[in-house]
């Protein structure tokens, strides 16, 4: 009988230390969480723990989805444009730029160039993409705190079950349910207790509300803790999405600055387009007339137009010849040598007038 009176109270300390644990964790949590809650907005501080985290994580998908959203009608107007600057090139070599440098080769003006092939380029190089951020909805630990609680409770009725009966001497088999007898003299013990001898119905009700309260205690206790940690994972993982959205949202920056560049690349290449277009006819009217015998003398003015056309063609093929952006961001030497072909386009134009 001393053993089960030792068992029993081992039960008891045990039940005591875990609930002196969780409260300990509580108050830890609780101070962990005294900056971040001084930071919510006021309509989310009125609210549960669970509520608050809830409202949290609700936040974070928003952000997360509408900067998905935005990244991907960028790369969709960016596919786009990148289309309308292929074909920009190639209506370019189509409408006088191919005729213009075969022109200068009849002419025999041409640069020690030979064996030269155009290499493909990658126009436009993605940055590398962030995994994308995993967010995870919270519970409010009310079922665990259920289950917790009626595993609590059936701990603390053996626990004064034994204990009464130690105190009676009365021996147990922890095999099989006591009978209606045992039970009767366990709850008269409780009953004795409180001033009513022998009053099991009492001492039933004493024995009860010791097992309710200790239930009410772990699920409040439980319920709490869960909610407190709910509160801060909803936190980190709002953190974690504005981190995320704003790496997004720096990827959309850099891409609109190329998409920018590329529509002024394009008007770049239409210019050239009508300039080759004038050149051709120049050129086949100096090769007509002036480059029909073996040694053709050119004229000063002659060899000029054909000079002029050829610094088109390097301007524009040097340009046309390097990425638009690298590792994700605007290339420097696109952006220099788009300046310096518009540049010569320029020098061009102010020579028609």
């Amino acid at each position: 009988m001393k053993e089960t009176a030792e068992i029993v109270e081992n039960m008891q300390e045990e039940i005591l230390d875990e609930v002196e644990e969780l409260t300990t964790d509580i108050e830890e949590t609780a101070k962990e969480l005294d900056s971040l809650e001084e930071e919510l907005p006021k309509e989310v501080k009125k609210l549960k723990k669970h509520d608050e985290a809830k409202l949290l994580v609700e936040k974070a998908k928003k952000i997360v989805q509408e900067a998905e959203e935005q990244m991907d009608a960028c790369k969709l107007l960016l596919a786009d444009d990148l289309k309308a600057y292929e074909e920009a090139k190639q209506q370019l070599k189509e409408g006088g730029m191919d005729a213009s440098e075969a022109l200068l080769a009849q002419l025999g003006y041409v640069l020690d160039e030979e064996g030269e092939e155009e290499e493909e380029i990658t126009l436009f190089e993605p940055v590398e993409e962030v995994e994308p951020i995993a967010l995870r909805d919270v519970s409010s630990g009310r079922f665990t705190g259920l289950l917790f609680s009626l595993v609590g409770g059936a701990v603390t009725l053996g626990g004064l079950v034994y204990y009464a009966a130690s105190k009676l001497n009365l021996s147990l088999d922890l095999t099989k349910v006591p009978s209606s007898e045992t039970l009767q003299s366990i709850f008269g013990w409780y009953g004795t207790q409180i001033g009513r001898t022998d009053d099991a119905m009492n001492g039933g009700l004493v024995v009860g509300a010791a097992v309710l309260v200790v239930m009410a205690l772990i699920y409040l206790v439980r319920v709490s803790l869960k909610g407190k940690k709910n509160l801060h994972l909803a936190a980190k993982q709002l953190e974690e999405a504005e981190i995320y959205t704003t790496h997004k949202g720096n990827c959309k920056e850099e891409m609109d600055k190329v998409d920018a560049h590329i529509h002024d690349a394009i008007d770049t290449l239409k210019t050239y387009q009508v300039l080759f277009n004038e050149q051709k006819g120049k050129l086949e009217r100096i090769l007509f007339l002036e480059g029909q015998e073996e040694e053709p003398q050119y004229h000063e003015k002659s060899l000029n137009e054909m000079k002029e056309t050829q610094e088109l063609l390097d301007a524009i093929k040097t340009f046309l010849g390097l990425p638009l952006s690298e590792e994700g961001k605007l290339s420097g030497k696109s952006t220099l040598f788009l300046h310096r072909a518009k540049s010569r386009m320029q020098r061009m134009i102010e020579r028609f007038y």
